[in-house]
């Protein structure tokens, strides 16, 4: 890897040299090797964190509505709906890990995508009631990609670094954002939308995947192309399930859903607390490997997949902690509530395991207690063992969701105590703890006062 300067990013950013600033590829291949702009590590900007924000309260919106009426339509209203926003977001995230200036223009820009997402967020829960609302949703998605993709256009003229793949994908994107045009038309049946809508965000992943894979850059022949800050990439992808794991936790505190005093409710909020707690420390346990390489390091497909698992991922623990959370205001759940609660977790946990299962692992035979198989195997039997509790019909809401903790919490800790190393001990010996001795510190003053002496 080379660098082509010794400027911080963090002074590139901040210098107030101008209101508009060009946008430079940050880091890129050339002829296959990997060329930063700096080896100084980013974090996610503040105002990537403040979008993020605004997903809270989208990505709430559209578990909320499942969870009001669960039923197969508005299952396959809530995937559709959820989608583009992951493309909104992806295309935002994708874009200033390449290009990140923090100018008037970026911040405009997340502005204008925010107010967009808005528009979104508040119409596309009634898109099968209303054409006003279909037209708003479909308007307001469109507008926001075509804003990211020519935002990629015209930084193509200011950088060439990544421009092959920049105009690609650029073409592509405007041909795909075509597929959506016939939702507009209110005489097209809502089982026809349904088909479109699914064929347009397809091709949209296909797009996505083709732009950035190896035979793209092959194809066009480009010497220089695309790469990624992979630090910043896991980031910002680790803020973004957090974000999701805060629907577990928003509406068991807010409206004191379970005061007062000590009760099943107050149980129930605390259980809801413990299994978030346990997905967040799987997420960041990983493969629990000493020595292992990230997905987005050691292979260009298993990047793309762990990027797409995501979403499945951020969907299904989305639905499932919402419902979770309701458990603190209600003693009985529908049935279809209850289903969904097991199943949004339960497939969370199976998407975790091979989330895990994409890291590769650089140990030695017998470097800790198990193998990774092994490690990992509670995974998916306790995803599986979760989704088919509805089946167990005598179970009450607060003994549904006790298994579930305790089935997440003997995951993190069967893999947090497998992934020691072979012979570690359970608890480690504390030393220096006293404070340290200084040499002669009451013999000093003797000898002085004795100088006087002589």
């Amino acid at each position: 890897m080379a660098t082509i300067t010794k400027t911080e990013s963090s002074e590139l950013i901040s210098t107030p040299r101008a209101l508009f600033r060009q946008p430079l590829a940050l880091q890129w291949l050339e002829d296959g090797k990997l060329m930063k702009r700096s080896e100084a590590e980013r974090q996610a900007g503040r105002f990537e964190l403040f979008l993020d924000l605004l997903y809270v309260a989208i990505l709430a919106n559209f578990a909320e509505n499942l969870a009001d009426d669960v039923s197969g339509v508005n299952l396959v209203k809530y995937i559709l709906i959820l989608t583009p926003t992951w493309h909104v977001w992806s295309d935002l995230r994708e874009l200033m890990n390449s290009f990140y200036t923090d100018d008037l223009a970026q911040r405009v820009l997340i502005l204008w995508i925010m107010a967009l997402l808005v528009i979104y967020g508040n119409n596309a829960t009634y898109v099968n009631e209303d054409i006003s609302a279909m037209r708003a949703t479909v308007g307001a998605y469109m507008i926001a990609r075509m804003s990211a993709t020519t935002t990629h256009l015209l930084y193509s003229f200011a950088s060439y670094h990544h421009r092959a793949q920049q105009r690609l994908w650029f073409c592509l994107s405007i041909v795909g954002l075509c597929i959506y045009i016939p939702l507009f038309v209110e005489s097209i049946s809502l089982r026809s939308k349904i088909a479109v809508a699914s064929v347009g965000i397809i091709v949209e992943e296909c797009i996505w995947v083709f732009c950035y894979a190896p035979a793209a850059k092959k194809l066009l022949r480009a010497r220089y192309t695309t790469a990624v800050d992979i630090p910043h990439e896991i980031d910002r992808f680790a803020a973004f399930f957090i974000i999701v794991l805060g629907e577990f936790l928003y509406s068991i505190v807010v409206g004191s859903p379970a005061a007062i005093g000590f009760n099943d409710r107050l149980l129930r909020a605390i259980w809801t607390l413990v299994i978030a707690f346990c997905l967040n420390w799987l997420y960041v346990h990983n493969d629990g490997a000493v020595k292992g390489v990230h997905p987005l390091r050691h292979s260009v497909y298993a990047a793309f997949l762990w990027v797409v698992l995501h979403l499945p991922l951020v969907a299904s623990l989305l639905a499932g902690g919402h419902v979770a959370a309701i458990c603190a205001r209600s003693s009985e759940l529908q049935v279809g509530q209850v289903w969904l609660l097991c199943g949004g977790i339960g497939a969370g946990l199976i998407i975790l395991y091979l989330v895990a299962l994409l890291h590769k692992s650089e140990d030695g035979s017998g470097t800790l207690l198990l193998p990774k198989p092994a490690r990992l195997v509670f995974r998916p039997v306790s995803g599986i063992i979760i989704i088919c509790l509805p089946l167990a019909h005598d179970l009450g809401i607060t003994s549904i969701v006790s298994i579930v903790m305790a089935l997440s919490v003997l995951c993190v800790v069967w893999e947090n105590i497998t992934s020691l190393i072979s012979g570690a001990k359970f608890w480690e010996k504390w030393v220096d703890t006293k404070y340290p001795e200084i040499n002669d510190l009451t013999t000093q003053p003797q000898d002085l006062c004795g100088s006087h002496d002589g």
